[in-house]
C-alpha cells in the first residue's frame, strides 16, 4: 500500500514526467540539442550525439557539459533547443483533476527553460495548478542532481523535505531527494538506468499512480 499521508509538498520534475514520454516532445528538443552540437562543436552527428550523452552522465545537462568544456552562450542555447512546437503534448484534463486534488502545495523542478516549462503546462493545461516553477535559469544554470540545486530549490519554496514527495523520470536525479528526506517515485522506466533503493516508489505513468491514491492515503 502506498502511503504518502505526511506528504503536504509535491515536486514534479516536468518532461516525461507530467506526460507520457511516447509524446514525443523530448524527441524534439533531443534533436534540436544535438544539432546544436554538431554546430558548437563541430563534429559529424554521430560523434556529436556520443558527446551529448557523455555530457548528460558527467555533468547532469548538455548544456553544463558545453559550458565546462567549450565557449558557448547559455541564454542562446536554451532559447534554441526549446523552440519547438507542443503541436504533439496532449492537455490533459484528468492530470489537472488528478493534481488539484492533491493536498498541500505542488511545484515543478526542471533542468528546462523557464520559458519552454511556461509552454508545456500551458499545453497540458494545468498552469495554475502549482504554487511554483524551478527552472534551469533558478538554479543558475547547475542541474539536478546537484545537491546545490536542491538546496535552492527548497530555500525557495521553504517547505520541510521530510514532508515532500518528489516525481522524476531520471533515477539519480531522486538521490538527493532521498538524501533529503523526501518520499521519492520513478516515473517510467528509468530510461535503462541502474535504479537502486533510494527509489520508494516506481510507476509506468503518473496519472495512473495519482488517479490510485486515495484521500486517506495522502494528508487531509
Amino acid at each position: 500500500m502506498i502511503d504518502l499521508s505526511h506528504v503536504t509538498a509535491w515536486v514534479f520534475d516536468m518532461d516525461d514526467t507530467l506526460y507520457p514520454r511516447d509524446q514525443g516532445l523530448m524527441s524534439l528538443v533531443q534533436a534540436r540539442i544535438n544539432a546544436y552540437v554538431v554546430e558548437a562543436v563541430g563534429l559529424d552527428p554521430d560523434s556529436a550525439s556520443v558527446l551529448q550523452r557523455q555530457f548528460l552522465d558527467e555533468h547532469g545537462t548538455t548544456l553544463a557539459g558545453l559550458m565546462a568544456n567549450y565557449t558557448i552562450e547559455p541564454e542562446h542555447f536554451l532559447h534554441d533547443v526549446h523552440d519547438v512546437p507542443m503541436d504533439g503534448l496532449e492537455p490533459s484534463p484528468a492530470l489537472r483533476e488528478q493534481l488539484l486534488r492533491l493536498p498541500g502545495r505542488r511545484f515543478v523542478f526542471t533542468n528546462g527553460a523557464r520559458e519552454y516549462a511556461g509552454r508545456v503546462l500551458d499545453r497540458l493545461g494545468v498552469t495554475d495548478c502549482f504554487d511554483g516553477v524551478f527552472a534551469i535559469e533558478d538554479a543558475d544554470l547547475t542541474p539536478k542532481p546537484a545537491p546545490s540545486t536542491f538546496r535552492r530549490m527548497l530555500e525557495r519554496f521553504n517547505f520541510e523535505p521530510r514532508s515532500a514527495a518528489f516525481f522524476e523520470d531520471t533515477p539519480r536525479n531522486l538521490e538527493p531527494a532521498k538524501a533529503l528526506g523526501m518520499a521519492t517515485v520513478l516515473i517510467g522506466d528509468g530510461h535503462g538506468k541502474p535504479l537502486g533503493d533510494h527509489i520508494d516508489h516506481i510507476a509506468p505513468d503518473l496519472l495512473d499512480f495519482l488517479t490510485e491514491l486515495t484521500f486517506k492515503d495522502v494528508a487531509a
